[in-house]
């Protein structure tokens, strides 16, 4: 005669939990997340936006595509600019970023889901502009500050989402002194 006691039954209950778990587990692997991927090669040249007689604010676009399975958020994005005072203290620096299809004067991003790849045939694309304002210290103009500037780096930082949770991704950008040097209309001092 088979006896079935409380321990047998939590038993059953365990086991069938883990294969639960298994199976929910294959079917995540298998759905795929997002991926969000920059296109940091193909961004565009660095232009000048706005130059005046204490400033030059110079910007980048990089596009980004999601080649996951899944809809990825893209929730928020800034510019954090590298080029310290201990450095070069002859300048300032602040960053900006932007959706193109969505340009802000305030420092506010908005945010933009990007679909899975194969969406409506092909991947989803935005871009995002990278802006650094360059101001001038030391009672010097721009174009005297930036003659004597080094090179410096910026990243650009987003939040994104989607299956996977909130989590924070980053691409370091390289700028040449002599390219803003050409921009702000001066020779560079580091050529």
């Amino acid at each position: 005669m088979c006896s079935f006691t409380f321990v047998d039954f939590l038993l059953i209950l365990a086991v069938t939990a883990v294969l639960l778990c298994l199976l929910v587990k294959l079917y995540l692997c298998h759905a795929g997340t997002e991926e969000v991927i920059p296109l940091v090669e193909s961004r565009s040249r660095l232009t000048a936006e706005q130059q005046t007689e204490d400033s030059l604010t110079v910007s980048t676009v990089i596009e980004f595509v999601n080649r996951g399975k899944q809809c990825a958020t893209i929730m928020d994005a800034f510019v954090r600019p590298h080029l310290p005072y201990e450095q070069y203290d002859g300048l300032e620096t602040r960053g900006h970023a932007e959706l193109i299809s969505a340009p802000r004067e305030d420092d506010y991003f908005e945010a933009y889901i990007i679909q899975r790849a194969g969406y409506k045939d092909g991947l989803d694309r935005t871009a995002i502009k990278a802006q650094v304002k360059l101001i001038a210290r030391k009672g010097m103009t721009i174009r005297e500050a930036v003659a004597k500037m080094p090179d410096f780096n910026f990243q650009l930082i987003w939040l994104e989402t989607g299956r996977m949770p909130c989590h924070y991704r980053q691409v370091r950008i390289e700028v040449a002194a002599a390219e803003v040097a050409a921009l702000a209309g001066v020779q560079s001092a580091e050529v």
